[in-house]
C-alpha cells in the first residue's frame, strides 16, 4: 500500500502577528529595502550582507529562484511580513540540507524589529510545520556561538544543544566563526512551545492544511 501523501509544503502560515510565506518575485522592492536597512545589524552574521545594499534586479533573480525550488520540493525558503504584507520583517526557511527527514530553521530579522519575540515567533511556527505538515523527525538550528541573540530561539523552544563546532561558520575576511547546533526531535516535539503555538498553514492553492 502506497503512503498518504503529505498535505504540505505549507506556502503560507499565518501566526498572531505574522505571515510567513514563500517568496514572490513581486515582493523584491520590499527584500531589498529590509536588507538595506538592516544591512549593519546583519554584517556580523550573514556572509551575503556585505554585498548590500543590491540592486533590484539581482533580488528579483534571487526570488525566483527561491520560488522555483519551492515548487519542485527541493528546499522551503519564507519571507516573514507583517499581517498586510507591506513590510519585510525578516526571512526564514526550512531547509533541506541537513538530510532525509530532517529540516534546519535559519532566520534574519529587520533591524527596526528586534527583541519583539519575532524569530521565536517565526521558528516556532516552522518547527510547528516541519513536523505536522511534513512530518519530520528532526529539527535543527545552526548559529554563530558568538550571536546570543540567534541561541536564544532554540533554547526557548526546547532545543537540545548538542555541541559547538569550532571554526565552522566563514566570514569574508577570511575568519572562522564557532557554529552552535541545535536539534529538536520528533519525539520532543510535544514538549516543545512550538506544539501549542496558534497558527493557520496554508498549501499552494490556499487550502487550509493546519489547524
Amino acid at each position: 500500500m502506497m503512503a498518504a501523501p503529505l498535505p504540505g509544503p505549507a506556502y503560507r502560515i499565518e501566526t498572531e502577528r505574522l505571515v510567513i510565506r514563500c517568496w514572490n518575485p513581486i515582493d523584491a522592492p520590499l527584500l531589498q529595502a529590509a536588507v538595506a536597512q538592516s544591512r549593519d545589524h546583519l554584517r556580523p552574521w550573514m556572509l551575503w550582507a556585505p554585498d548590500e545594499p543590491e540592486d533590484l534586479q539581482p533580488v528579483l533573480e534571487r526570488l525566483r529562484r527561491f520560488r522555483g525550488l519551492f515548487d519542485l520540493g527541493q528546499d522551503f525558503v519564507y519571507g516573514i511580513f507583517n499581517t498586510d504584507e507591506t513590510q519585510v520583517l525578516g526571512g526564514t526557511g526550512l531547509h533541506t540540507r541537513v538530510g532525509d527527514e530532517a529540516r534546519e530553521i535559519g532566520y534574519w530579522i529587520h533591524q527596526n524589529y528586534l527583541n519583539q519575540g519575532l524569530a521565536t515567533e517565526a521558528s516556532a511556527a516552522l518547527v510547528k510545520a516541519g513536523f505536522e505538515i511534513d512530518r519530520v523527525q528532526r529539527i535543527e538550528i545552526h548559529c554563530a556561538a558568538e550571536n546570543v541573540r540567534s541561541a536564544a530561539v532554540p533554547r526557548k523552544l526546547g532545543f537540545t544543544h548538542e555541541g559547538t563546532l569550532r571554526q565552522r561558520l566563514p566570514l569574508r575576511d577570511g575568519t572562522l566563526q564557532d557554529c552552535m547546533i541545535w536539534t529538536l526531535l520528533s519525539s520532543e516535539y510535544a514538549a516543545s512551545p512550538a506544539a501549542t503555538a496558534k497558527i493557520a498553514a496554508f498549501d499552494v492553492m490556499g487550502q487550509a492544511i493546519l489547524p
